[in-house]
């Protein structure tokens, strides 16, 4: 137990397990709170219905690759809990849904400054087409066969029988700019297996963009990079040490976005010259009011969208606000936050930890979690719920100023929100089940569909 929450004392020790245990029970578990920032898998009643719009987790964050600290990365991950081997259709972007990453860059709370819309098209070709054959990826079948299908290698391979376009469309005082044609930008497929896709990472490589003026993108399967011990927290608190990963093996779809800090910034400054440094920023999916299913997936749809999910400090829907409130939640924009106060002023999280342990209640109303989550400093007039980063800070700058892959919010959350009595308090999982790159996009090679694990011990 002590490798699990690192106390000596034996009585703040207990305290702090059972801390951990209640918060990411109470929780959906996922990374953070206070500031809240982690894993949304399912965090709200309709969207756990809906996991090509769930968001599962949103970064923000200077990069940290070499040679590219003027650059701010932007990532939303969708579709929680992909089984590596589902196929046979595997995971997609749903062409209904829009993905968009929205920024303040002046500190109003409005993240309406600059967007970026991500939409993305079916096509059937190759061999599944003209062979009519039922599955979505097909490589590596023999002449002995007398059809031939080789591994698929590229991009344009014979036996990437779905493939998804997409375009990115920039959204600047109300004037939308096309940054990437639907034509010529491929998102990656999941990861078959070795006989299919023999050399995954070469393959997923050619689905990394340069835009021209320093701008990046990647959109396709990556490994979850969210760590903790789901299963030993939902099974009455029965924690363990050493602890397991319950996400080990599992991926999910990556949209990933980088760019020059001047783009962003107000006074259109780098990192070392602006003036006005603070971003803020969130993610979010969003449907048409109606929608007719037509041929290929594709669909015919309203022209009014509809926002399904948004996430900035994605715990905050799990941990702070109410059940009966976060499917509305999920509707609403950032700046509207005031409508959500007394959730924050008076966490059920934390009274939660009193009535059950008797651990000492932060005093209320809670104005420290106000501030984390819902302000750029405590004068604040407003209250917008953003993930909020600050370009001036040294690449490398973790949660809550801005969030990496690699940032453990799970502790930070609850040692935040569960106040003094937690302090040292943690899951046991403090690094990913594999190694996360310091490279664009900055995540990991999903599992594939024929190796895949989920024991990470």
């Amino acid at each position: 137990m002590t490798a699990v929450l690192g106390r000596r004392n034996a009585t703040v020790i207990a305290l702090a397990l059972v801390g951990v245990a209640i918060a990411l029970l109470v929780l959906r578990l996922g990374p953070g709170p206070s500031p809240a920032q982690a894993a949304s898998h399912r965090e709200a009643p309709l969207i756990a219905n809906d996991p090509p719009a769930d968001i599962t987790d949103f970064y923000m964050f200077r990069s940290t690759e070499p040679a590219q600290s003027d650059k701010v990365d932007l990532v939303m991950d969708v579709i929680p809990f992909e089984e590596p081997s589902g196929g046979p259709n595997y995971y997609n972007f749903d062409p209904s849904v829009a993905y968009t990453f929205h920024v303040d860059n002046n500190k109003d709370g409005k993240a309406e400054d600059v967007s970026f819309e991500f939409r993305f098209t079916n096509e059937i070709r190759g061999a599944v087409n003209s062979l009519g054959l039922p599955l979505a990826y097909v490589g590596g079948v023999p002449p002995a066969t007398g059809a031939v299908i080789p591994p698929i290698t590229s991009l344009d391979s014979a036996g990437l029988g779905l493939r998804q376009h997409y375009t990115i469309t920039m959204i600047k005082n109300g004037h939308r700019t096309v940054l990437s044609p639907m034509t010529d930008k491929i998102a990656v497929p999941s990861n078959v297996g070795p006989r299919t896709m023999p050399d995954y990472e070469a393959l997923a490589a050619q689905g990394m963009y340069e835009l021209g003026g320093g701008v990046r993108v990647f959109a396709g399967q990556r490994d979850d990079p969210f760590f903790i011990d789901l299963g030993a927290a939902f099974d009455t608190l029965n924690l363990r040490s050493p602890a397991t990963d319950m996400l080990s093996g599992f991926n999910v779809n990556t949209i990933a976005l980088e760019l020059p800090a001047s783009l962003l910034t107000r006074d259109h400054g780098s990192p070392s010259q602006t003036n006005q440094p603070w971003l803020g920023a969130y993610a979010s999916t969003s449907r048409p009011r109606v929608t007719v299913l037509g041929g290929h997936g594709q669909g015919h749809h309203g022209s009014h969208f509809v926002q399904v999910q948004r996430l900035a400090n994605p715990l905050v829907n799990e941990l702070i606000i109410g059940t009966k409130d976060k499917d509305r939640w999920n509707t609403l924009d950032p700046d509207q936050e005031s409508r959500f106060l007394d959730y924050y002023e008076n966490p059920r999280l934390a009274l939660a930890l009193s009535l059950v342990f008797g651990a000492p209640v932060p005093a209320t109303p809670r104005h420290d979690l106000e501030n984390a989550l819902l302000k750029y400093g405590p004068s604040d007039p407003g209250y917008s719920e953003l993930l909020r980063l600050n370009v001036s800070s040294a690449p490398g700058a973790s949660w809550p100023n801005g969030r990496r892959p690699a940032d453990d919010v799970p502790d930070t959350a609850i040692q935040v929100v569960g106040g003094p009595a937690f302090a040292g308090a943690g899951d046991g999982v403090n690094v990913n089940d594999k190694v996360l790159p310091n490279v664009f996009p900055f995540l990991a090679s999903p599992w594939d569909g024929r190796n895949r694990v989920h024991a990470n011990p």
